[in-house]
């Protein structure tokens, strides 16, 4: 695994609750507000990241917390056949991964990225796939996920990456 840019802490990995939401909301909106978008698309884009109760319903979310503060989230679930690379039977899509400002750098996104990871090898499928931004292309590339190649340029997410389990095929 690489190195960390910054010094690594640890906190509590945990399903989320209810009442997490405020937090991984405030999360969600400050990454995009470090998105390098213009600010229209930011303003307008946020509504649609932003998790709901719903949103626990379907997905898996799971929250790093430091001295009673969430300071990541990442949000998976099963993904669909068409969005998995080339020879992937299944797989669980990352569909979001956030981590506060004053964290970056520490060890959170990977220690949330382990996470995924460990609930892909629980249910037993071929890895994990994320739709990254652009701008988080090179932290995925290092956590070992690879390009999935873009086979259908109107359908498909141009910064897909995948991450094969043991025994899984690589992207293709």
């Amino acid at each position: 695994m690489p190195e960390s840019p910054g010094p690594e802490r640890t906190g509590t990995l945990r399903p989320a609750r209810g009442g997490d939401l405020d937090a991984i909301n405030r999360l969600v909106a400050e990454a995009i507000e470090d998105w390098p978008l213009p600010e229209r698309v930011r303003r307008l884009a946020l509504p649609a990241y932003r998790y709901t109760e719903a949103d626990r319903m379907f997905l898996d979310v799971t929250v790093l917390e430091r001295e009673g503060h969430v300071v990541g989230v990442a949000a998976w679930e099963a993904a669909g056949p068409g969005e998995l690379p080339e020879g992937a039977a299944d797989g669980l899509l990352l569909h979001g991964l956030y981590v506060g400002r004053s964290a970056r750098g520490q060890g959170v996104g990977r220690q949330l990225v382990a996470a995924c990871r460990q609930a892909a090898h629980e249910a037993g499928v071929a890895g994990v796939l994320v739709k990254a931004q652009a701008s988080a292309a090179g932290f995925f590339e290092a956590m070992g996920f690879v390009p999935v190649p873009v086979r259908d340029r109107d359908r498909d997410y141009e910064q897909r990456y995948w991450w094969p389990g043991e025994g899984a095929p690589p992207a293709a």
